[in-house]
């Protein structure tokens, strides 16, 4: 079948880069932090993921050492809250790069933490709260650094609304999460007829 087939150093030629389009759905790394002077700060990152159980490890990679990274750096601590289909347009509004408090820019509520002094959105039926474990800067192959920087923290505190729990297991479809997908403004919803169900083999 035809192909197409470029060198991501010499550019794709499309209208959009399709890397993040192809590693799609990304769940969305909604950080809330502190900054040093006191300043709430809660942003999006679709480069975010769950790296280990034990210690239970997530992680988000800005692009530069700004807001949510250098906040968490600095005050060694993070949340991270689920974003749903109710909170999408909220969630949106948080993408902002000025120097504002989101949560209040985007009509939102905080709730406090119990571990760490980052604040939660309220409304999020998931949490967690996070210390920082690393921080990674990015470089590339040859090893070049590049402006990029992954945070990792330990989740020392995870808040999960009763309603999404039955019979001791998290429903994911009840809470209408929101993942990112392909191009600049593509986003899907996970809803339960998408669901399947494999056992590994033994």
């Amino acid at each position: 079948m035809p192909t197409h087939f470029y060198r991501p150093a010499e550019g794709h030629r499309l209208a959009h880069d399709p890397l993040n389009a192809i590693i799609a759905p990304r769940p969305i790394g909604w950080i809330g932090t502190l900054s040093p002077a006191g300043v709430r700060n809660l942003a999006p990152y679709s480069f975010f993921n769950a790296f280990s159980y034990t210690p239970p490890l997530i992680g988000f990679s800005s692009t530069s050492r700004k807001h949510s990274a250098r906040n968490a750096e600095l005050s060694g601590e993070f949340t991270w809250n689920l974003v749903t289909r109710a909170l999408a347009e909220q969630m949106n509004a948080t993408s902002t790069t000025g120097e504002v408090d989101e949560f209040e820019a985007a009509g939102l509520d905080a709730a406090a933490s119990v571990e760490i002094a980052a604040p939660r959105v309220a409304a999020s039926p998931v949490s967690f709260e996070c210390r920082v474990s690393q921080i990674v800067p990015l470089r590339g192959a040859d090893g070049r650094e590049s402006a990029g920087v992954l945070t990792i923290g330990e989740v020392v505190a995870v808040h999960i609304d009763e309603a999404l729990l039955q019979d001791g297991l998290y429903q994911t479809a009840l809470a209408h999460p929101v993942l990112r997908g392909g191009g600049p403004t593509a986003y899907f919803e996970v809803l339960a007829d998408g669901r399947f169900d494999m056992r590994r083999p033994r």
